[in-house]
């Protein structure tokens, strides 16, 4: 809880920020001493985390005060004795609106880091360093605010000119007026004041307050944390870097698992056919069967020339036209049977010829002798 407290405060060491060596940074740490605020942001950094934390857990506003509890003894702390203790002003405006508007004209031309007025409402990165210094103290220790700190708002801005023009303000009304606001439950006000509200407990009749805690160091601001903040804030909002260019994104090449890989080259590549292999049979077993294939080619040949024969010799004896016929007959067979019989042998082909020419012969000669 109390970590929550300290976390985004700011603990000014007066002792020691006037020997940073920017006398503009200077002199805006000094307009904070004439504006009234060196006991509330100089005050002792010690604080109590168990009775703070207490403190906010049963705290609340009721009649103008703010009430609370811490180990059984009630606490009550009004807008004066707040003051009081801090030596806050209880004079001057208590509304930002009644800063004068020509003193409002000028800060928007003596906050401006260019020649060009600032708004109002504006960037950090568009006002000087002191400025932007003076706009983080106000933000964490004043109002503490919660979030981001790039933008100067208007009531903050507003601020800011009355610390720089030597504004009087009643701080007393409006700090206090903060505090409230951190007790007051399911409220948006940021809980703040850690170090405030220890300074207010000791001085409570009868409180006893547990162990204490020194604020931590990167949050006093002294000649070496104000060194580091300045070279950071430096660093807010710059052109170059805003208008750099962006990296290249290195292309990404997209792989392909190796299966899926494999899977392509599969298709890619050139399917191969294998050579069907068949078991035959043996080269004599082989010749065997063809040599029986052509014995019975060659038995059909002759079935067929006998049978041509056979319807020749049944045909009626003539004179010469028979004569002619025969011929022509034994010519055609013999052409059909070379045709039919190319694969034989010459013995088988002469076989057939001889038989067909003898029959020939006789019936040639019977002819003759009837004449």
């Amino acid at each position: 809880m109390a970590s929550s407290l300290i976390n985004r405060s700011h603990h000014i060491d007066f002792d020691f920020v006037f020997r940073f060596d920017d006398a503009e940074i200077v002199q805006m740490f000094e307009s904070l001493i004439t504006t009234g605020l060196k006991e509330f942001l100089g005050c002792p950094a010690i604080f109590h985390e168990n009775d703070l934390t207490e403190f906010f857990a049963n705290g609340s506003v009721r009649d103008g005060l703010v009430v609370s509890t811490i180990g059984g003894i009630a606490v009550e702390i009004s807008e004066s004795v707040f003051a009081a203790t801090f030596g806050l002003p209880t004079e001057g405006l208590t509304d930002l609106l009644e800063v004068p508007r020509n003193l409002l004209s000028e800060a928007q031309s003596l906050f401006s880091v260019s020649e060009k007025e600032v708004s109002i409402s504006c960037l950090k990165k568009e006002i000087k360093m002191q400025y932007r210094l003076l706009s983080d103290i106000l933000a964490k220790s004043l109002f503490v605010k919660a979030g981001s700190f790039d933008a100067v708002t208007r009531d903050r801005f507003l601020l800011m000119t009355a610390i720089t023009f030597d504004v009087k303000f009643n701080w007393g009304n409006l700090l206090f007026g903060v505090l409230k606001e951190m007790v007051t439950p399911d409220s948006r006000q940021a809980k703040g004041y850690a170090i405030q509200i220890c300074v207010l407990l000791k001085n409570i009749p009868g409180l006893e307050l547990g162990e204490s805690k020194a604020f931590p160091a990167p949050r006093i601001l002294n000649e070496k944390t104000v060194h580091r903040i300045v070279s950071v804030n430096e660093n807010v909002g710059l052109e170059e870097v805003g208008e750099a260019p962006r990296a290249k994104k290195t292309p990404v090449k997209k792989t392909m698992s190796k299966k899926r890989q494999a899977a392509g080259e599969a298709e890619v590549a050139p399917v191969i056919k294998k050579k069907r292999s068949t078991k035959g049979k043996p080269v004599a077993a082989r010749r065997i069967s063809l040599d029986k294939q052509v014995e019975d080619a060659t038995e059909d040949e002759e079935d067929t020339v006998e049978g041509t024969v056979d319807k020749v010799s049944h045909v009626p004896v003539q004179v010469a036209p028979i004569m002619d016929d025969v011929d022509m007959i034994i010519g055609q067979v013999i052409s059909e049977s070379a045709g039919l019989s190319a694969n034989k042998t010459g013995g088988s082909t002469s076989k057939v010829v001889g038989e067909i020419v003898a029959p020939a012969a006789s019936s040639k000669k019977r002819a003759e002798e009837h004449m």
